[in-house]
């Protein structure tokens, strides 16, 4: 309603009746919302909390408001508690009883101090903000409520806000500083400990900046609260848990890392027989190419055999430096020494079948050759050839190196190969044999 012009129309009873049930309904839900915020749990938490940052400058505003809004609602029910006076004098109110009640209920009958709203740094009803030389303000019964709404609105929002972050952040903290405390006792257990280990060190950070967090969001929790966008709702947004959730993801990366640690430490034993395995078998692939280079070098004449390394001693003496981190228990330096060490050996064992594998190499074709050798040999017997005088002669050659020592690979092989040749020249020439042209199959040999 709007406020009483002096010259305008006086309420009727009708009206007046109206009125007051109208303020008495707004009277009776103001005072149910301030016993709520005077009784709410984040106030009590705000009034005995030692704040600081944005929270405290809140908090200061906040309390002039609060009280200000007891202010306006005592000068709110003493008006309405009189215009209720006025209207049960008579049954049938007097007009000058209706004169006063149309000036309580639309005029301005309440008067603030300024000095009030200045300190509850709230506006003034014009606009603007009531400074501290206005001596003081008057409101009609419509513009207070307006303005009590306005305060309860600010005044609500703050606390709830403060509320929600410390009903949702310090348990949470809690949490995550009890499991911290379970994981540092696990991880000082397998020797993972500042100085010592990255995850070690990852813990004593974690643990400074939990502890950090915790005061600050305790004594300033209106610094982790995100308002929603657009929201005119009091208490609109939620906390900001960025921090937390970064410390949380820390904790569980370090977790990962001393269940890796405690994986090493059951099964290191079991490993470590292995990689001793591993390595015996690569020392006797190489002691075994030792011995073959001694054969070949014997057996084979005119040709490069590789050297022959002997077992890298620096892969026992870190097998050996693994061994003594197990017998103290310091998982944290094994893990990492196992990983390498297990690689470095399959790499040793390749290496060491690929030097047998090389230093046999002329072993193998010799092999081949005497092979191929005899299978030509079977193949003229089939076709009635063996008496050949020069096919007799050069495979006699031909064996003769191939069964000596010290055996010349390459004198050897082209021995064999003229004895091919010889074979498939008489092969190509004899007629009346079903198969026997001289096509390349017959040149390739026998066996196509």
């Amino acid at each position: 309603m709007a406020d009483t012009d002096p010259a305008g129309p006086v309420m009727d009873r009708d009206e007046v009746d109206r009125a007051l049930a109208r303020l008495g309904q707004e009277h009776e839900a103001i005072e149910t919302s301030l016993l709520a915020l005077q009784d709410h749990a984040g106030r009590r938490l705000l009034e005995g909390a030692r704040l600081t940052g944005v929270t405290a400058e809140r908090w200061t505003s906040t309390e002039a408001a609060i009280t200000l809004l007891w202010t306006y609602f005592d000068a709110y029910t003493d008006v309405l508690r009189k215009a209720r006076e006025i209207r049960a004098r008579r049954r049938w109110s007097s007009r000058e009883d209706l004169v006063e009640l149309t000036e309580l209920l639309r005029g301005e009958p309440v008067t603030v101090a300024g000095s009030a709203a200045a300190t509850a740094n709230v506006p003034a009803p014009h606009g603007g903000r009531a400074g501290p030389g206005v001596l003081s303000e008057r409101y009609s019964l419509s513009t207070l409520v307006d303005r009590m709404n306005e305060l309860y609105a600010s005044s609500l929002d703050m606390v709830v806000a403060a509320d929600a972050v410390w009903s949702a952040l310090p348990a949470r903290i809690d949490l995550l500083s009890a499991e911290l405390q379970r994981t540092s006792r696990l991880a000082h257990s397998v020797g993972v400990r500042p100085g010592e280990h990255p995850a070690g060190d990852d813990l004593e950070r974690i643990t400074r900046t939990l502890k950090k967090l915790r005061e600050q969001v305790v004594s300033d929790p209106l610094a982790f609260w995100n308002p929603a966008e657009g929201s005119s709702a009091p208490g609109g947004g939620k906390p900001d848990t960025t921090v937390y959730d970064r410390e949380a993801r820390a904790l569980e990366d370090v977790r990962r890392e001393i269940d890796a640690v405690l994986t090493v430490r059951q099964d290191a034993e079991k490993r470590i027989v292995r990689l001793r395995d591993v390595l015996s078998r690569a020392d006797r692939t190489l002691a075994e190419a030792r011995t073959a280079r001694g054969e070949v070098l014997a057996k084979i004449a005119a040709t490069e055999v590789p050297v022959v390394s002997g077992p890298p001693t620096a892969l026992q003496e870190q097998l050996s430096t693994a061994a003594e981190y197990r017998r103290h228990a310091q998982w944290h330096r094994l893990s990492p020494l196992l990983e390498s060490l297990e690689q470095k050996a399959e790499d040793e064992l390749l290496r060491a079948r690929e030097s047998l594998t090389a230093v046999t190499a002329p072993l193998a074709v010799r092999a081949e050759l005497r092979g191929r050798l005899d299978a030509y040999k079977a193949k003229v017997s089939r076709h009635g050839l063996a008496e050949d005088p020069l096919l007799v002669e050069r495979y006699e050659k031909a064996r003769r190196m191939l069964w000596s020592a010290p055996c010349d690979l390459r004198a050897a092989e082209q021995a064999v190969l003229r004895y091919q040749q010889a074979v498939a020249e008489l092969l190509g020439a004899a007629p009346g044999v079903p198969g026997q042209g001289a096509g390349p199959d017959e040149r390739r040999g026998p066996g196509t």
